[in-house]
């Protein structure tokens, strides 16, 4: 054990360094601590959180886990539970809305993960999409004229785009909601725990307030919420849509009149070990406004703002919008044939971003959403201007 061990670290080696606050490309953040811990510490179990025969005590965490993250959009009645992706979680809330209003189609902004696309697919329902205004989000007045052709089922909100981090209008949307009576699903797969944050702009926070008037929300533990892969959570406001999940099973459900997981699940095996984790990750860190887990949020969107300041003062960057949450995205200034230049150069020096299509140009992209990354931005700007240097001398 010990020889393969020794060859299995070794292997790990050929990675990025994802922990590191100079690592600020995809939307990757180190698991706590105490997240780390009780995850190895229920794989002693291995319990499996789909029928309590399996998994019992980390059920029960399970449950608490969720209530939680349901009481930080204001649902104190809610049905729920863990899922093993976002993927999952969103498909289990578009797979709802396709029972609800069968054939009807499901639309998102453009700017919307591609999952709700390729989800749409495997579950037969029409997708379209609605086009996004300069900011990243969705636009209004093409999403009113879509429905104006009727045969919406379901509204997509994306609270955090994975492109720009950007907020969609909830308010608006929650309006023609009147009107139109179709279902709201928010994918907070990225953004979802950014409502505790104190310094959010007014439109976000706007938007954040009311996320407890829809229907469905998705959330990830696992990329803000300080969890190991693979962690997401689906909710719905209703615990009546639990009827659509009923089935029967020759073998499992007896050991308990309790509710079993798997009877409101799409998925049947789930770690047990995600519920643990994340359970003892709110024990310690709870889901307070102004406590210590909003203020690592707080200080990731500090460092976004003041990048993307940073970069605005230098007549070199263009800046395409200003961050909502924790993502900046720029470019060279009449350059954007050096975006994969200077990407290249800064990795040589330990800076890792991102790159992003946007209307047809490569441009630059960073999620900063390490706390830490506020302390390192003198250095995050040292090895840009020396990646733009490079990269601008060996174009020409």
């Amino acid at each position: 054990m010990g020889v393969v061990l020794a060859e299995v670290a070794e292997r790990l080696h050929d990675n990025f360094p994802y922990f590191h606050p100079l690592y600020a490309g995809q939307m990757l953040k180190p698991p706590h601590p105490i997240a780390r811990a009780a995850y190895a510490l229920a794989t002693w179990i291995n319990p499996n959180n789909h029928a309590l025969d399996g998994g019992r005590a980390s059920s029960a965490l399970e449950k608490e886990a969720v209530a939680l993250i349901a009481t930080m959009f204001g649902w104190h009645t809610h049905l729920g539970h863990l899922t093993s992706s976002g993927t999952l979680a969103n498909l289990e809330a578009l797979w709802v809305a396709g029972q609800l209003h069968p054939g009807k189609t499901i639309v998102a902004s453009e700017q919307a993960h591609y999952t709700h696309e390729r989800i749409s697919g495997v579950l037969k329902l029409p997708f379209e999409k609605i086009a996004a205004d300069a900011r990243g989000r969705m636009d209004v007045g093409a999403l009113k004229e879509r429905l104006e052709a009727g045969d919406v089922g379901c509204v997509v909100v994306t609270l955090g785009t994975t492109g720009f981090g950007a907020v969609d209008p909830l308010p608006s949307v929650l309006a023609l909601r009147e009107k139109y009576g179709f279902r709201i699903h928010i994918d907070a797969a990225y953004g979802g725990y950014f409502g505790l944050a104190g310094n959010l702009g007014d439109e976000a926070k706007l938007a954040f307030n009311r996320a407890g008037e829809v229907d469905s929300i998705v959330i990830d533990p696992h990329k803000h919420g300080l969890q190991p892969y693979g962690c997401g959570c689906v909710l719905f406001d209703d615990p009546a849509v639990g009827a659509l999940y009923r089935h029967n099973s020759p073998y499992t459900y007896f050991s308990s009149d309790d509710l079993h997981l798997g009877e409101i699940s799409l998925e049947c095996s789930r770690a047990g070990a995600s519920a643990v984790a994340l359970w003892a990750t709110m024990r310690l860190l709870p889901l307070w406004v102004g406590g210590e887990f909003a203020s690592g949020l707080e200080a990731s969107r500090r460092a976004a703002l003041e990048l993307a300041k940073r970069l605005r003062a230098d007549k070199r960057w263009e800046v395409l919008c200003e961050p909502e949450l924790d993502i900046v995205v720029w470019a060279p200034r009449g350059k954007p044939e050096l975006s994969q230049g200077i990407f290249d150069e800064a990795a040589k020096m330990g800076l890792h971003l991102a790159l992003i299509q946007v209307d047809g140009r490569l441009c630059l992209r960073s999620v900063l959403m390490k706390p830490e990354h506020e302390q390192w931005l003198d250095a995050i700007m040292l090895r840009l201007d020396r990646a733009y240097t490079l990269a601008a001398a060996r174009a020409f």
